[in-house]
């Protein structure tokens, strides 16, 4: 009978949880909230320059969360966007700051599924852990893809710093 009792208190629970999602989540994931802000103030730093790009927000196992292809950028930013995300959350490093350490290695990277070493991308970190990787793509050069990116990590910051 104690069952019955404990029923009505989960059924009211449950759903009050589930609406609650933090920023972060226990497992130091990024959550859908924070993703979709980091890819919209990047879209939205490249636009302040003229640049029409997609920008991309994986979390920490390279899966994607959210993308975002601003009105004119080309269809194929999508992708490059997601692939440069990519390599930020496989080196834990700036996409750029990879390429440029590692000297010509791009052609045998480039070949895996999920990959390309271009600048453009950057690891999303919170309190110490690797949540997450942004990666825009559509911008003339790829360090201006970057510029974005930081941008919108700047935007939020803090955030990520009072996150668990």
């Amino acid at each position: 009978m104690k069952t019955l009792r404990i029923l009505p208190l989960l059924a009211a629970t449950v759903p009050a949880l589930a609406a609650a999602q933090p920023d972060i989540l226990p497992v130091k994931q990024i959550g859908l909230e924070l993703a979709r802000d980091i890819a919209m103030a990047s879209v939205e730093a490249c636009r302040k320059d003229g640049y029409n790009v997609s920008a991309v927000v994986i979390d920490r196992a390279g899966n994607l969360q959210v993308a975002m292809r601003d009105s004119l950028a080309a269809r194929h930013t999508l992708e490059i966007a997601e692939r440069k995300a990519g390599m930020a959350v496989m080196s834990g490093s700036d996409s750029g700051e990879f390429r440029a350490a590692r000297g010509d290695i791009r052609p045998e990277l480039n070949h895996i599924d999920g990959l390309i070493v271009m600048d453009g991308a950057l690891p999303i970190r919170a309190a110490g852990s690797l949540i997450g990787a942004v990666g825009v793509s559509g911008a003339p050069g790829g360090d201006k893809d970057r510029a974005c990116a930081a941008a919108a990590l700047q935007k939020v910051q803090e955030r990520l710093e009072f996150a668990m």
